[in-house]
């Protein structure tokens, strides 16, 4: 079972129940276990994160840390995801979806990372998006 500790710092429409929707679809295609937490922020914040720890001097979508990564920390806790809610809206727009889509789709994104899945590879990019794209059309509908 997947636990949800969810963190709103920015005016969203998204609520711990919506957010819990989809981790109930994750859980029964991915029968994944335990404890996440999912914050939702300001393009500041997740700058601030992207630069910290990627180098990156720039807003992203998605940010993801897996706690369990390399069995290092023994922990119920897979990891923390961050998503910056204005630059899913603006990912939306340009991309002529709704919103609830693409938020969909980078929460979905930001776990898989978490429990392992990459899209470094062209193999690996092709896995993850595919199963990626699944959970998104059960949530949505499509």
């Amino acid at each position: 079972m997947l636990s949800l500790n969810f963190s709103k710092r920015v005016k969203c429409p998204w609520t711990q129940n919506e957010v819990e929707k989809i981790f109930k679809i994750i859980q029964k295609k991915l029968k994944a276990n335990g404890e996440l937490d999912v914050n939702v922020v300001r393009e500041r914040e997740i700058k601030d994160l992207n630069f910290r720890y990627r180098g990156k001097n720039k807003v992203t979508d998605t940010l993801s840390f897996a706690w369990q990564e390399d069995g290092v920390i023994k922990s119920k806790n897979l990891g923390q995801i961050y998503i910056c809610y204005p630059q899913i809206a603006r990912q939306a727009k340009q991309l002529k979806i709704k919103i609830k889509e693409e938020f969909a789709r980078m929460l979905i994104h930001g776990f898989l990372h978490i429990i392992g899945y990459d899209h470094i590879e062209k193999k690996d990019a092709k896995k993850m998006f595919k199963i990626q794209e699944e959970i998104v059309c059960l949530y949505a509908g499509c």
